[in-house]
């Protein structure tokens, strides 16, 4: 018995998977009956949850779909979108303690408490809603990936469209391949050019897959909203650890399958390019290109909503440290078998072998895996979706409830509060379904997910470590690098004026003469059937590029990645000018408020309530306390810390883990191209 390509057997580890998950929702709900309760487990989750917590919100399905799909594409450089969180490892060691001491519920908090803004406190809860909107999409159109590509339509069963579609693809692999060579005869050239053209516009496939896109997004929504409705935070928490188990299964099953498929590990040599295995290859592995990515994503990583839920749900800072790092190093090793599952996509289909490289972890999983084992992966697939999308949906919930309902009703009872909560997870999941739908390409969505929450993470950043700055200052930040960032590359292309300039929809030469745009994710005639149409662009706009060209920059001149180093750059920079120029130009916070921040930043968490309570009293009484582990002189505005034991001996340790791996993942590149 089957459902296309999916065996009765992979069915029943699906069912018996999601029937866990929702059991363990119920047996939580008793521990949700507050705000403290249901946002963060009553601070009560030791190092082992942390450890849980972390590791599953941090690794996605859609970090190895994303992962593998750019290593087919650009070859083991692909991998540096997420493998520069390595670098960020020794800094979580201090980040994550921030999150604790700070001792609020959600980050719309931290606006109130440290610059007396309730207005940004209720913007920033607004503008995480669009970004639970993108995030939560992405989680569940990444999810679909993977489920489509396993559940393939048989070839029989194809209709006449579908055939096309395949055929078309299949012709267009070839024509490419004739073109790279530089022998592909000029009559030819017009047909190239209208296939290019129609994969563009994402027209043709590789693969047809039986499994309709709304059917699953409301079947996955349904059993997310179920466990988090129910049980909160501590659900979540329990059911990290079941998915975290599921994600390592899923992250290692294509490793020994793959490389017994290809004829073993000697075969990667012989059938991967060697510049494919080149870490610090090309422009994409350049350490510019490096700092960019990683500049980026550790700024806007201080503005994720679900920061403050995760690192505050800890029952002390030790535990928010090590379970929270530790987690993150799981990831790490995670990437690593991303990557390598996206070498072995390299080897069974050559360099960009797929019609929709997106789909490369689905098809290889129903390539070399057998009844029970494909549903095993998929059930992995949908653990770290649901334990992603579960922590950000809470973080929207608790934004909803303290920054919004509790403005408005302060009397609000905390079972109305709660009760407002699972309204507002159910109402979150509706949109990431709506979200999914109108999603098409990993790519674009990787470097949104970079991007999206850089306004809020300068702010944050600053928040911790400068006295001076303004409340004005984050407003016209805020205002101006969402502008930048966000609002005018993905709107861009729907307006007729903009996308059909023909300055930016200018393109220069690839690899067989492809021609690659400079400011567009693509470029497509106005009228596929008519090749003397006008172009016009698609997708994401380089506004970045663009704005940088009014400075004397030819984006025309720099190489794919050069263009995208130069927005990260951009992108990690622009929002700390504004906020320090305007800080300076704009009335200083309140003094006593200020003083009472900081205070409490530099106070540790007590070991116990009672201890947490009389540390926190004797700070609000003398503010300035711990004045004399201040970095800098003691009436500097920069509110750096000096480093203790723990501090000193973490961050080392930090450094010397991220260090071993990296090279035990460069050792392992260049056995596997045959030059260790």
């Amino acid at each position: 018995m089957s459902l296309g390509n999916f065996h009765i057997i992979d069915v029943a580890v699906i069912i018996l998977y999601l029937s866990a998950v929702i059991y363990f929702g119920y047996r939580n709900t008793k521990q949700s009956v507050s705000e403290e309760g249901f946002f963060l487990a009553g601070r009560k989750l030791g190092r082992l949850y942390q450890f849980f917590l972390s590791f599953g919100n941090a690794t996605e399905p859609q970090g190895a779909v994303s992962t593998a799909s750019l290593v087919l594409q650009r070859g083991v450089t692909g991998v540096w979108f997420a493998f520069t969180t390595v670098f960020m490892n020794p800094y979580f060691w201090f980040m994550n303690t921030w999150f604790r001491r700070v001792r609020l519920v959600t980050l719309a908090d931290m606006f109130e408490d440290r610059l007396g803004s309730r207005g940004l406190s209720r913007f920033y809860a607004l503008f995480q809603v669009f970004v639970a909107c993108a995030l939560l999409g992405f989680g569940n159109f990444v999810a679909y990936k993977i489920a489509s590509s396993i559940t393939i339509k048989p070839e029989s069963a194809w209709t006449a469209a579908e055939r096309a579609t395949v055929d078309g693809y299949l012709e267009l692999k070839q024509l490419e391949q004739t073109a790279t060579a530089g022998s592909l005869p000029s009559t030819l050239q017009p047909r190239l050019d209208a296939l290019r053209d129609q994969h563009a516009r994402g027209k043709l496939h590789s693969y047809i897959t039986v499994l309709p896109s709304l059917p699953f997004y409301l079947i996955f929504a349904a059993v997310v909203g179920s466990y988090m409705i129910l049980g909160g935070m501590a659900a979540a928490a329990i059911n990290e650890a079941l998915q975290g188990i599921l994600i390592i299964v899923f992250s290692l099953l294509l490793i020994p399958t793959g490389l017994k498929s290809i004829g073993g590990w000697g075969q990667l040599a012989h059938r991967v390019p060697h510049d494919m295995l080149n870490l610090f290859g090309g422009e994409g592995g350049s350490p510019l290109f490096i700092f960019s990515v990683l500049f980026a994503g550790l700024v806007q990583i201080h503005g994720l909503s679900h920061n403050m839920g995760i690192y505050g749900s800890a029952k002390n800072e030790f535990a928010a440290r090590f379970g929270g790092v530790s987690g993150a190093y799981m990831k790490r090793v995670m990437i690593v078998l991303w990557a390598f599952a996206g070498i072995i996509a390299v080897a069974l289909f050559g360099p960009n072998g797929l019609a929709d490289p997106d789909a490369a972890w689905g098809v290889m999983t129903t390539q070399l895996l057998g009844p029970g084992f494909l549903g095993l992966m998929l059930a992995g697939v949908l653990a770290g979706t649901m334990s992603t999308v579960a922590a950000k949906a809470l973080a929207i919930a608790s934004l909803f409830v303290r920054n919004f309902c509790r403005h408005i009703w302060p009397d609000m009872t905390q079972l109305q509060a709660v009760r407002a909560a699972r309204w507002t997870i159910f109402a979150v999941l509706v949109l990431g379904v709506i979200s999914a739908e109108a999603m098409n390409d990993v790519e674009t969505l990787v470097k949104l997910v970079l991007t999206v929450n850089i306004p809020f993470g300068a702010a944050v950043i600053l928040m911790f470590f400068w006295r001076r700055l303004t409340c004005a200052a984050v407003w016209s930040s805020v205002a101006m690098s969402a502008t930048a960032i966000l609002l005018i590359p993905l709107i861009a292309a729907k307006i007729p004026a903009v996308a059909q300039q023909s300055a930016l929809t200018q393109t220069v030469a690839g690899l067989g003469g492809k021609p690659v745009p400079v400011y567009f994710k693509q470029v497509v005639r106005t009228d596929p059937a008519n090749l003397a149409s006008a172009m016009e662009g698609h997708g994401r706009f380089n506004f970045e590029c663009w704005l940088l060209s009014r400075a004397g920059l030819d984006p025309a001149k720099l190489t794919p990645s050069g263009r995208e180093t130069a927005q990260f750059l951009f992108d990690g920079l622009f929002p700390f000018a504004v906020l320090i120029l305007m800080s300076l130009v704009t009335r200083p916070p309140e003094r006593e408020r200020v003083d009472q921040f900081y205070g409490k930043m530099k106070t540790p968490v007590g070991a116990t309530p009672e201890l947490e309570a009389a540390a926190m009293a004797e700070t609000r009484a003398n503010p300035h306390r711990f004045d004399h582990t201040k970095l800098l002189r003691k009436n500097s505005a920069w509110e750096f810390a000096k480093w203790d034991r723990v501090d000193t001996v973490g961050f080392l340790g930090c450094c010397a883990t991220s260090g071993a791996i990296i090279l035990i993942f460069w050792l392992l590149l260049s056995a596997a191209a045959g030059t260790a």
